[in-house]
C-alpha cells in the first residue's frame, strides 16, 4: 500500500500554521488488511526534536545530517522489548537508539562507519553514565556490511530488537549559516566525504539497496528467534522524482529472509486535536516554496514509514554471512506523482 503521498501536511506560513489531518491518514488504518500487516500511527513528534534530545545528548550531536527522532526509537524499544534485553543498531550515527535503550534499562550495541560519529555516540553514552544510568552499551567502528565479523560472538542470537535507518543520500538537510556577502551557507549536510565509497550514502541507489540487504541478512545472526527489526524510512526526491524507499526496503527485508509484520507511520508533525502541525526544517520549507513558485504542488513530509520485520519463531541463527542466502535486491523505482519533499 503506498502510504507516502497523501499523509503530508502542506508547507505552512506564519498566518496559517496548520492544516486539517488528511483523511487518507485516518483511512490507512482501515485499509491495513489489504497488505495483511498491522498498521498504527506513532505520535512521536508531540514534543520538538530539540526538546526530545535536551539533557540526554551532547551539543555536537545536532550536527548529524539525518538523526532519528528519539521518541521513534523510544516507542519501538518500549513496544518490542523488556528491561534487560539487548537492542542493536548497525548504523547507529550519534547513538540515538543506544541512548534511548539505556535510559529504558536495556542493553545496547551499535556499529557506526564514520569515526566522528562513533566518538559522538560514545560521548552520549558516557553522558548517560554521568547521570547515573549504569548500562551495558558499546559502539563499534566499522562497516555494517561486515557486522558478522565485527560483532563479538557473545551477541549471536541475543538481540531482541534492531532499530535502524538507512542513509538518505541527497535528501539530508544539514545546518545553515549566513555569511556576509555570501548569503546562506549549508554545512553538515553530507555523510562524511563524498569521495568515500565505503559509505553507503555515497555509492548510488542500487548499491545502497544491495548493501542494506546484506546488512539485514547479517542481522539474522544476532537476532533471537522471534526478534524484531524496526526500520524508519522516508522517501526522497531525485531529479524531482519521488523514490519510494519504504517499499524498496520492504523488498530488501524479504530478500534477506526476514518476515514483514507491520508498516506503521511515525509522525514528524505534532498531532493537535484536529490538525497536524508540521516541524519542517529551513531547507524543507525553502525547497517547498521554490517548487510551488515553479508550479509543482509539493508538500512537507509529515511522517516517516516504520517497517517492522521479525525472524522466525524457531530455528538457529546463521553463523556467517555466507550462510545467508539472499535474492537480488529490488531495482530502482521512481514515480512523479508523489506529494512529499
Amino acid at each position: 500500500m503506498p502510504v507516502t503521498d497523501e499523509r503530508c501536511t502542506p508547507a505552512s506560513t506564519a498566518d496559517e500554521p496548520t492544516r486539517p489531518i488528511p483523511r487518507a491518514l485516518i483511512d490507512a488504518l482501515d485499509r491495513a488488511g489489504e497488505d495483511q500487516a498491522a498498521l498504527s500511527v506513532w505520535t512521536t513528534a508531540q514534543v520538538s526534536p530539540a526538546s526530545q534530545r535536551r539533557g540526554k545528548y551532547m551539543p555536537e550531536s545536532t550536527a548529524h545530517p539525518a538523526k532519528m527522532l528519539p521518541d521513534v526509537a523510544r516507542h519501538a524499544i518500549e513496544h518490542y522489548t523488556k528491561p534487560g534485553e539487548l537492542v542493536l543498531d548497525p548504523m547507529c550515527g550519534i547513538g540515538t537508539t543506544l541512548v534511548e535503550a539505556v535510559h529504558l534499562d536495556r542493553r545496547a550495541i551499535g556499529i557506526e562507519y564514520e569515526p566522528h560519529w562513533v566518538a559522538v555516540a560514545r560521548s552520549n553514552l558516557e553522558l548517560a553514565r554521568t547521570q547515573g544510568i549504569e548500562h551495558d552499551a558499546h559502539v563499534i567502528q566499522g562497516d555494517a556490511r561486515q557486522l558478522v565479523t565485527l560483532l563479538p560472538q557473545e551477541y549471536v542470537g541475543q538481540a531482541a530488537l534492531v532499530v535502524t535507518s538507512p542513509p538518505y543520500g541527497p535528501s539530508t538537510h544539514g545546518r545553515v549559516a549566513v555569511a556576509p556577502s555570501e548569503g546562506i551557507q549549508k554545512y553538515w549536510h553530507r555523510y562524511g566525504s563524498a569521495l568515500d565509497r565505503g559509505n553507503l550514502a555515497n555509492i548510488g541507489h542500487h548499491r545502497l539497496l544491495a548493501g542494506f540487504t546484506r546488512i539485514l541478512a547479517g542481522l539474522r545472526t544476532f537476532l533471537r528467534p522471534g526478534g524484531h527489526v524496526v526500520i524508519t524510512i522516508r522517501p526522497w526526491r531525485e531529479h524531482s522524482e519521488l523514490i519510494d524507499l519504504p517499499a524498496q526496503i520492504l523488498a530488501c527485508g524479504r530478500a534477506a529472509g526476514l518476515i514483514p509484520t507491520e508498516r506503521n507511520v511515525a509522525l514528524l508533525a505534532r498531532a493537535a486535536e484536529t490538525d497536524l502541525v508540521a516541524r519542517g526544517s529551513f531547507f524543507q520549507r525553502d525547497f517547498i516554496r521554490k517548487q510551488r513558485e515553479a508550479g509543482l504542488p509539493l508538500h512537507l513530509i509529515a511522517h516517516e514509514d516504520v517497517v517492522v520485520f521479525r525472524t522466525a519463531q524457531h530455528g538457529t541463527a546463521a553463523t556467517s554471512a555466507a550462510q545467508v542466502t539472499t535474492r537480488r535486491p529490488p531495482r530502482h523505482h521512481s514515480r512523479t506523482t508523489g506529494r512529499a519533499a
